[in-house]
C-alpha cells in the first residue's frame, strides 16, 4: 500500500495513541511461521474496510495485507478491548485536532458497530 494512503487512513496523532494499546503478537509455540506483518499496515487496512463499508473479503491488495489477516487481526483486538481503549484515550487527549478527533470518532463507531 502507497505510504500517503497509509497516512490518510491512519494520521500519525493517531497512530501515537493507538499504537500502544494494540496487543502484542503472540510468538507461536511451536516456533517458525511468517513474522507477524506491521501492526500500523494492518490497522490502516482495517480502516479502510470499517469506513469504507467494503466487505473484508474485498480488501484491496495495494494493502499487502490479506482479507483473513485484516479480519483475525480486527477480531483479536476487538477481543482484546482496543476500540473501548482507544475510544477513551481520544476522548482524554487534547493534542488531536477536530479532524483527526473527528475522523477517530468514525473509525471507533464503525468499529464497535462491526462486531
Amino acid at each position: 500500500m502507497s505510504r500517503s494512503l497509509s497516512r490518510r487512513l491512519v494520521p500519525d496523532a493517531l497512530w501515537k495513541l493507538a499504537a500502544p494499546l494494540i496487543p502484542a503478537f503472540p510468538p507461536r509455540p511451536q516456533g517458525g511461521g511468517t513474522p507477524p506483518l506491521d501492526d500500523r499496515e494492518v490497522f490502516a487496512a482495517i480502516v479502510f474496510v470499517l469506513t469504507s463499508g467494503s466487505p473484508w473479503r474485498r480488501l484491496p491488495p495495494s494493502f499487502a495485507v490479506s482479507p483473513a489477516t485484516a479480519h483475525r487481526r480486527f477480531l483479536a483486538w476487538t477481543r482484546a478491548g482496543l476500540w473501548g481503549s482507544l475510544r477513551a484515550v481520544v476522548q482524554r487527549e487534547s493534542a488531536l485536532d477536530v479532524g483527526d478527533r473527528e475522523w477517530a470518532a468514525a473509525i471507533l463507531d464503525a468499529a464497535e458497530s462491526s462486531r
